[in-house]
């Protein structure tokens, strides 16, 4: 039998973004200055990377204000959820398909 990598994502074959992801799938939102420091990453990277996740629908954006100071959170969406799940499913199949 041929392996079925058919859920393989490749938006999270950057190491960033599957990070976020699985943050996000973990809790129910993140900011974006606390994902900054627990990924040790910069404004930049993490930006351009969050954007990418919100273009394919995977997190939402929501921004707000704290104490007058601006405050975006992130949240996965079912989408993303589904896409994650599905990803590390196609890595698992992969990872046993190794070791047979």
């Amino acid at each position: 039998m041929g392996l079925d990598l058919s859920l393989y994502d490749k938006i999270f074959e950057n190491r960033i973004r599957l990070q976020v992801m699985s943050i996000l799938v973990a809790n129910e939102s993140y900011d974006f200055s606390s994902l900054k420091e627990i990924l040790d990453v910069t404004d930049g990277n993490l930006a351009s990377n969050l954007k990418t996740l919100e273009k394919e629908e995977y997190i939402s954006v929501e921004k707000s204000f704290v104490d007058r100071k601006p405050n975006t959170r992130y949240r996965r969406t079912e989408k993303g959820k589904r896409a994650f799940e599905n990803h590390l499913t196609a890595l698992e199949s992969l990872i046993k398909q190794q070791h047979k």
